[in-house]
Parts: C-alpha cells; sequence; structure tokens
C-alpha cells in the first residue's frame, strides 16, 4: 500500500452567520417579562456588548417582550477578549445611567461557562445577588430567590436594588411572534461605544 500525506488548511470564518442569545440570557429575559406581566417591573431594558451583529440578539429580546435595548458596540475581532469583568465595568456604567432596581442576567456565557459576571457587577454596584435563581418571588420591595446550591436548595431574600442570575430551570422562555419579530426590526436600537 501507498500513503500520501497530504497538508489539509481548514478555516473557519463567521462572516453571514446569525447569531442567538445565551439560552441563560433568555431565561433572564423570559423572567423580566413575566415580572412586567405581573406589573412588578415597569420597563425593559437589554443590553448586549459586541459587535454590530449583536444587534440580533437584541431584536430578538425585544421580539420577546423587552421594552428598549442598548448595544454597546466591541469592534469585531476584539470581542472574543471580552472578559466577565470588562462586561461587568460596562453593565455598572449602564446601571449608573438608566437606574434600574433589578439587573437580571443569565447565570452564565457559553462560550466560556465563566459564572462571575453578575457577582461582579453586584460587587461594584454594592447590591445584593441572588445567582442560579430557579425561582424568584416579589413582594414588599424584596425578592426571594429559590438558588441551586451542591447540597439541593437554598431560599434566599434580597432587598431591591439587586443582582440576580437566571438558572435554565428559572422558566420556559417564550418564541417569538412573527408580528413581534417584524415590531422588533422596526425599533431603533441606540448603540454606545466603549471609552
Amino acid at each position: 500500500k501507498q500513503w500520501y500525506q497530504r497538508r489539509v488548511a481548514i478555516t473557519a470564518g463567521t462572516d453571514g452567520v446569525k447569531h442567538s442569545m445565551n439560552p441563560f440570557d433568555e431565561n433572564a429575559i423570559e423572567e423580566a417579562v413575566r415580572m412586567k406581566q405581573k406589573k412588578i417591573v415597569k420597563e425593559i431594558v437589554v443590553a448586549s456588548c459586541g459587535p454590530s451583529q449583536s444587534q440580533e440578539t437584541i431584536r430578538t429580546a425585544l421580539a420577546m417582550g423587552a421594552d428598549r435595548g442598548i448595544h454597546v458596540e466591541v469592534p469585531a475581532g476584539t470581542d472574543a477578549d471580552l472578559q466577565p469583568l470588562a462586561v461587568a465595568k460596562i453593565f455598572s456604567k449602564l446601571v449608573e445611567k438608566e437606574k434600574p432596581d433589578l439587573v437580571i442576567l443569565g447565570k452564565q456565557a457559553i462560550d466560556d461557562d465563566a459564572n462571575q459576571t453578575t457577582q461582579l457587577l453586584a460587587g461594584m454596584l454594592d447590591w445584593p445577588q441572588g445567582t442560579m435563581a430557579s425561582v424568584v418571588n416579589a413582594a414588599d420591595g424584596r425578592l426571594t430567590i429559590t438558588r441551586e446550591i451542591d447540597g439541593g436548595l437554598e431560599d434566599i431574600s434580597v432587598s431591591l436594588p439587586a443582582v440576580i442570575s437566571a438558572d435554565l430551570r428559572l422558566n420556559e422562555p417564550r418564541y417569538a411572534t412573527l408580528p413581534n419579530i417584524m415590531k422588533a426590526k422596526k425599533k431603533k436600537v441606540p448603540t454606545a461605544t466603549l471609552r
């Protein structure tokens, strides 16, 4: 037998690839929409950091029921360097500007599974935090959060303002309807830049 050795170069590009939302963030948005339906929150503002394609993710959130979106533009090619600390710093500036009573984030990013942004953001803001939430109930300006821990479940109570992170068990995210997708495409999404 004869063996032939060939060098094969494989390159992967992201041109034309549709960006999708992190599943944990879908749960966070769904919980915010449910809270709005219960009249616990008045407005849902979503934010995403990344290149221009990140606006697709914001529009998905708008179609799910968010009211406004903010895109923090990070140049393509450098967005992969966006670590949890940098994201937390960006979000802390947005919180200073927007003045929300509650920030809900996905538990972790699916690319690095870091699970750090919520904790870092809460520390920067000096706000209480409820991480890995699988149940969230609101009453009298407080949140009661059931969170999954190694030994089972833990119930904690935090006052508002607070930062929480959504676990996949928190809810079943809704699918955006075609009319809402069309409305979301028409909404303006302001872009902020890093300084």
